[in-house]
Formats: C-alpha cells, structure tokens, sequence
C-alpha cells in the first residue's frame, strides 16, 4: 500500500512538473497602459492555493493592491492586479519588478529569494516560539522578562491580540552562543515558564488551556499565516455575536466589517461580499482565512481605490461543492470578520529604533506596564545591531493614552529613540529633551520606581 501512494505522488509530481512546461507560467507587468498604477498580469497552470501564493509575493513586497481581477476556473489560472508602492507610485524598482518576474514566472528559482533583495536575511540560528492564550495587561511584557531571565535574546517577534485572545510568534537566541537553544531540559523549561506566565498562575478550569510551542528547527511557515493559524485553532472567531452581515459598530464601538455569503444554486458557487475599511494586507488575509478553509477561489474581484475596500469571491470547496448549510455559512461570515480584525492596529503607534542588546524588550515592555499602558501589537525586528522595534499600545484602563505619559515614558527612554507615530496623541518634546533617555544612556538601573513614572 505504501508503494502505491509513494508511487502515486511521484505520478502526479511528474504530472505537475509535465503540465509547467507545457503552460509555463506568463508574467506580463505593464507601466505605460495606466497613468497612475502598475498593472501586473499572471497565466498559469491552476492549482490549489497559487492565488495566495501570487498574493504573497505582492504582500512581501509592500505593495498596495488597488484593484484585482481573479479567474482560475478549470485548468488555467488567470489574475490582472492593480499595484502602487507604499507612497502610492507606481512600481518601478527593477529589483522589485524583477522579483516578481522570476518568482512568478517560469524561472521561480529559490536563489532569488526576497528575502536577499530587501534585505532580511533568513536564518537558522535561533529558536521558533508559538504562543496562544488569553490576553491581559502586562502580559508581553511578562514573557519578555521570563526570556530574559532565561538568558534569550529576542530577535524577532510579531505578537496579535483579538477579543481577548493573544498569540506571538517569536525567534529568539541564547544570549552566550548567539545561536539557536538546542538544549531539550532548557527547551522544556522555556515552555513550562512561558506556559505557567500565559496561565497567569491561574488553574481555574473555566480558563482556556494556552499553548506554548517551543522548537529550535526553522518553520518555513510566514509569521503571519502561522498567527492567523494559532488564533483559529483557539477560536477567536467564536468571540463574533449574531448573524448575517452584522451591525455597524461591535460592544467596544470599532467599526464591524460586513460579510456575506449567498449561494448560487444554478452555478453551484457561493458568493462572498466584504466590505470594509481597506488597509495594507487585507487582501493576504482573506485569501489566506478561505485558502487554509479548503475553499477554492474560482473568480473573484477587488476594489481598494478609496478609503473601503471591496471583496467579491466566487468559491467552492476543495470537492467542487458550495457552502452547505447555515451553521457553515455562519462559520465561514465569523472566520473572514476575525481574519480581517485581527491585524487591525488599535492604539497609539511608538516605533523604536536603538542598538539591540540582551532584556531591552523587556526593559522597554516593562515601562509600558508601569504606566498602564497595555500592547495591542507589536512586530520586532533585528538588523545589523539595530532594533527596529513597532508597538501599537492603549491604556489598560479602556482611556485615551494621555500625553503626559506618553512624554514622560520618552523622556526615559529617549526622545528620538521612541517616537510617536500618527494618532490623536502627540507627545510635545522637551525644550531638554533627553537625546539617549537614562535607560540606554549613563543609567540602566533595573527599577524605575525613583523615576516618578507609575501611577498610582
């Protein structure tokens, strides 16, 4: 039995590997037939999951997906993408531009990776940690200052946090080696540790039991497949009240996305309709929530040009049937709303940008804390010596952030080196403003109770 399925997916390796050099994939990118777009068509053999990854590619590269034109009905994969860099231009980057060609094109070699063209350098040598469990305040800050105990460096993380769930994806390294923990007592430590800090010492059965995952091997899967993973194997679609499209705010009053799902019997589609405030990468995790549901995309169309954005997919499941009952129709409504909200940044936006070195994350999370400021989002990098570090923070008690905090947290850590980006709060710089902060200049001192910042 075993020879047959090995000698059957050799079969249709073959096949597969046959039917692209017959039809090899076409990428045709155009910058003369729109004045203010780069058009970017792709024809390919069809296969499941090639939209996601063609929109993966766009998404990488930070480009905004202004309109798109999907069709993969059958045997050929057809789309048209509208696309403009970060400033709204058009793509004209021959780095970029070639990228694309060889990654969508028949040349997809893996030698011309993204990640060696903008610049981020993929790794083996650190450790993968996956967690899942419910969210509070303080509660980042808190596994950073385990994982400082526990002599880790974190060098990358993304961390989400959605009606009360929370998960993060992070890489961190052994602050003596530099390199990935490898130890299984010391792996099994850093999982019980994180696992005990997400239970919040808690044991009560009516809790939801979190997940920690440690793994010292490289997970191929992109950060934020794998948060939109963690947090649907936890549920947070659950979180989602009533039915059909939904209402125009949700209990905590941000604006709730509409979502639809109708069949077309005689066609033996169903239809699905989102519209909502567009943002970058919305399109990716739309995609994605249908892809990683077993739903095939057959058409499609999407419009971003103003401030909403439109989604229509014509989708069917991986067997060819539409969505077949109510309770599946609701589910599909409530994973698309979750999928959209969770990578929505609620709070005051603080970039970070400083030498790294071994408990800044936990130095920097912690004075978050002792403010009352909890962390709604957060991505970190490591490059070159360098934290670029964004977090997305609110006050814990569900006020406005207030300015004074947010200048006198500055005047810690350093006025050029955290600053405020966008929003209603805009923290006025010190006629002395402090240009390194006492906790990257002549002070680290590990309390920062005598620096008058907590509140009572």
């Amino acid at each position: 039995m075993d020879v047959c399925l090995s000698y059957s997916c050799h079969i249709d390796d073959e096949l597969a590997k046959f039917m692209k050099r017959v039809n090899p994939p076409r990428v045709v990118i155009d910058n003369e037939v729109c004045e203010n777009v780069t058009v970017i068509k792709v024809d390919s053999a069809n296969k499941h999951g090639i939209l996601l990854e063609v929109v993966q590619v766009l998404t990488d590269l930070n480009l905004t997906i202004k309109k798109a034109y999907i069709s993969s009905d059958g045997g050929w994969f057809m789309d048209v993408f509208n696309v403009t860099d970060q400033d709204g231009n058009k793509v004209t980057d021959e780095i970029v531009l070639g990228y694309i060609r060889k990654s969508l094109g028949p040349d997809d070699s893996s030698c011309y990776s993204p990640r060696s063209t903008i610049g981020v350098k993929q790794s083996v040598d650190f450790t993968v940690i996956e967690l899942t469990g419910t969210d509070r305040p303080g509660l980042l800050s808190e596994l950073c200052a385990v994982l400082m105990d526990l002599q880790c460096n974190v060098v990358n993380a993304e961390i989400w946090t959605h009606k009360a769930k929370a998960a993060a994806v992070l890489q961190v390294t052994d602050e003596e080696t530099c390199s990935a923990v490898t130890d299984p007592e010391r792996l099994s430590q850093i999982r019980k540790l994180l696992g005990y800090v997400l239970t919040g010492g808690s044991r009560s059965r009516r809790s939801r039991e979190p997940k920690t995952t440690v793994s010292s091997s490289v997970d191929e899967t992109y950060a934020d497949r794998k948060l939109h993973q963690l947090m649907f194997a936890d549920r947070d679609y659950d979180e989602w009240e009533g039915n059909s499209v939904g209402g125009d705010e949700d209990k905590s009053g941000r604006v709730v996305p509409h979502v639809d799902v109708s069949n077309l019997h005689d066609l033996e589609y169903s239809v699905v309709m989102i519209k909502c405030k567009d943002r970058p990468k919305l399109l990716f995790d739309t995609v994605f929530t249908l892809t990683d549901m077993k739903y095939v995309v057959s058409h499609a169309s999407i419009d971003a040009e103003g401030p909403e954005a439109y989604q229509e997919y014509y989708i069917r499941h991986t067997d060819g049937s539409p969505v077949k009952s109510e309770a599946e129709r609701q589910r599909v409504i409530k994973c698309l709303k979750a999928a959209i909200q969770r990578r929505v940044s609620e709070g005051l936006k603080l970039e970070l940008c400083t030498s790294d070195r071994v408990g800044l994350l936990s130095d920097v999370t912690r004075i978050f804390r002792e403010n009352s400021l909890t962390v709604t989002r957060a991505e970190v990098k490591t490059k070159g010596g360098k934290a670029l570090n964004t977090f997305y923070v609110k006050d814990a008690s569900g006020y406005q952030v207030d300015a004074k905090t947010i200048d006198a947290i500055r005047q810690v850590i350093g006025q050029t080196i955290l600053q405020v980006k966008g929003g209603n709060t805009e923290a006025k710089q010190s006629s002395q403003e402090s240009q390194t902060g006492f906790l990257f200049g002549v002070f680290k001192s590990r309390s920062f109770v005598n620096f008058g910042l907590i509140r009572s």
